[in-house]
């Protein structure tokens, strides 16, 4: 018979294994319910000022008014429209954009703590104990994954890396939906828990759900660990802020690609997004050659850069602000009137919208069209010369829109063809 060995019990570390659903996996003691109130309150705030400035920052693009302007086809109610984006103050689109970037980075550290927390009930067994607790377990899912989602493609838009399928505004509009739905929801459903823990703790008896039931020894505290949150947050905010203000602020915005010193010395040394390189505009296509055509009901006109340098030219202060968050301080333009243009081609009491083409052979937004609101804005000029010079090939020269709070990418550059009418 063959001998018989002896059995080995299992180590100690073995036989209590346990898995993410098993409470006792968890044992961090900064988890608990308080913890996890504060950082969703200040969730609250923050992601609420990121939706509405998103949404204002949608509209900006007159989204309704022609379709190189919109870019989320298929939007159906989603993309409701509640009014013409307006071109005063003219800081209005700096203000609105670098906020809502600023705070969705400054909200990275808070929402991934928040995450932190909560994890041990994504990993909950039963899934659903009831209809409440199946709807709060939905609303997370769309909650956490469409936050991720969000903060995700907007840092990699912020960075001008572009690694996701698809356009960024189409993926960033519908992620934000999602997002909204799950976050309505478990705002509906968590926050009277959330203020009743904040004003009054939890009450006496009733047991602390986040709270590990069996708590490593405490090397931090709670109050510790939002410390902890907060300074990053704050580290954040004085690498990325800066790069919509002058001065040293810009020059400690390490983490954002508009940080740093400004490019290039004189008067077109202020922040640029595309050059002329990048989308090959050659010193061929805005020489002695160019023209900018002008078109209306008076017909078809043709100018070159000496003859609009002839007609009467106004000046304004006006800012660049982009999407990506980046923005100057108010530059000097000087050019023709985009209402004095619009005279000449046929509307000379009440001018209306006009369609702006580019040099720019490709990419988003090498047309876009201006509300008549836009136009009639005394401010509102083709651009010749910035800051009493003449433009630099990577802010338009030979001639470029320069409109008060319109999004950057609505300033076209190398502007080749204005026409101006119905849009």
């Amino acid at each position: 018979m063959p001998e018989r060995r002896p059995t080995r019990s299992l180590p100690g570390a073995l036989r209590t294994l346990r898995t993410p659903a098993d409470p006792g996996f968890w044992r961090s003691p900064v988890r608990g319910a308080r913890f996890t109130a504060v950082l969703g309150v200040v969730l609250l705030v923050g992601l609420t000022l990121l939706f509405v400035t998103g949404l204002l920052s949608y509209a900006a693009y007159n989204p309704d008014l022609n379709p190189v302007n919109e870019k989320t086809p298929g939007k159906g109610l989603l993309g409701f429209y509640l009014f013409s984006w307006p071109t005063g103050p003219h800081w209005l689109y700096r203000l609105t954009q670098g906020l809502h970037v600023t705070v969705g980075i400054v909200l990275v550290p808070v929402l991934l703590a928040k995450l932190w927390s909560v994890i041990p009930r994504l990993f909950a067994l039963p899934p659903a104990r009831s209809v409440g607790h199946a709807l709060e377990r939905i609303s997370l899912l769309l909650l956490v994954g469409g936050a991720l989602f969000q903060f995700i493609t907007g840092l990699l838009n912020i960075q001008l890396d572009y690694i996701f399928p698809g356009s960024f505004y189409t993926l960033h509009f519908y992620g934000a939906w999602v997002f909204l739905a799950g976050f309505v929801t478990h705002t509906v459903l968590k926050a009277p828990q959330a203020v009743r823990v904040l004003r009054k703790g939890i009450p006496r008896g009733e047991p602390d759900t986040l709270a590990a039931p069996d708590p490593l020894p405490a090397t931090l505290s709670r109050r510790g660990a939002l410390a902890m949150v907060g300074a990053g947050s704050l580290l954040l905010l004085i690498t990325s802020a800066g790069r919509s203000f002058d001065g040293p602020l810009r020059r400690v915005a390490l983490l954002t690609p508009r940080g740093g010193t400004d490019p290039g010395p004189g008067p077109n040394a202020f922040q640029v997004n595309k050059t002329a390189a990048a989308v090959r505009i050659t010193p061929a296509d805005t020489g002695e050659r160019w023209r900018l055509t002008v078109r209306g009901p008076a017909g078809e006109f043709r100018f070159s850069r000496a003859e609009l340098l002839a007609m009467e030219q106004h000046s304004a202060a006006l800012p660049i602000a982009c999407v990506e968050g980046w923005s100057t301080s108010d530059q000097q333009w000087r050019g023709v009137r985009l209402a004095d243009l619009a005279a000449l081609a046929g509307f000379p009491d009440r001018p209306p919208g006009v369609f702006v083409e580019s040099l720019q052979r490709g990419g988003s937004f090498r047309k876009a069209a201006l509300r008549d609101n836009q136009v009639r804005d005394g401010r509102s000029l083709l651009a010749l010369e910035v800051n009493g010079a003449p433009l630099s090939p990577d802010h338009g020269y030979p001639a470029r829109i320069i409109v008060p709070a319109a999004p950057g990418v609505l300033n076209t550059k190398w502007v080749e063809t204005l026409t101006f009418g119905e849009l």
